[in-house]
């Protein structure tokens, strides 16, 4: 595994080694040791599989009330991954970096505490693999609209299917003081 530092601290792009023969392939996919050695440390507390039936669908931008870490894997289709700095004493306050990530590109996302995240689907039925620490507990989650003008972000391609909940959140510059 071979971490990759972005431009926002604590999110890494993580290169997957593959050992291949005429069978095929193996890639480790976690290796807590080689995460500590990064600097990481992180403890699987949940994941879970996201299906998106149709190209164009927002899953985003989400961040956790308290520290959060996630790893991400596209098992089946593409995605165009965004993370939001959201820490106020951060040199990357309020940037937001994109990433390109599809199945065959053997690749996979660690987003640090602080940081919001968002997927947009590039195909059909694409599966976006996730893990997690702490678990899930409702009412710990906020949200950033995908089109919050404070960010501009630059989406590849037409966003057509998002949830009620991810249309309602706030502008960032009403909520920014409760994050």
């Amino acid at each position: 595994m071979k971490f990759i530092e972005t431009k926002i601290k604590g999110v890494y792009l993580i290169d997957l080694e593959k050992k291949e023969d005429e069978r095929g392939f193996l890639a480790r996919t976690w290796d807590a040791r080689g995460f500590k050695q990064n600097g990481i440390d992180f403890n699987i507390l949940q994941g879970y599989i996201t299906h998106s039936i149709n190209k164009g669908t927002m899953r985003g931008v989400h961040y956790l009330r308290v520290p959060e870490q996630k790893l991400t894997k596209v098992i089946k289709g593409s995605v165009y991954e965004i993370v939001i700095d959201l820490r106020p004493d951060s040199e990357t306050f309020k940037q937001w970096q994109a990433f390109t990530l599809q199945d065959t590109d053997h690749k996979m996302l660690f987003v640090g505490p602080g940081i919001a995240h968002a997927i947009l689907t590039l195909e059909d039925n694409t599966e976006l693999m996730s893990l997690y620490s702490p678990a899930y507990v409702p009412g710990n989650e906020g949200g950033i609209r995908y089109n919050d003008p404070e960010f501009n972000i630059d989406w590849p391609i037409e966003v057509k299917h998002v949830s009620e909940k991810d249309l309602s959140w706030e502008d960032f510059n009403d909520i920014k003081n409760q994050i």
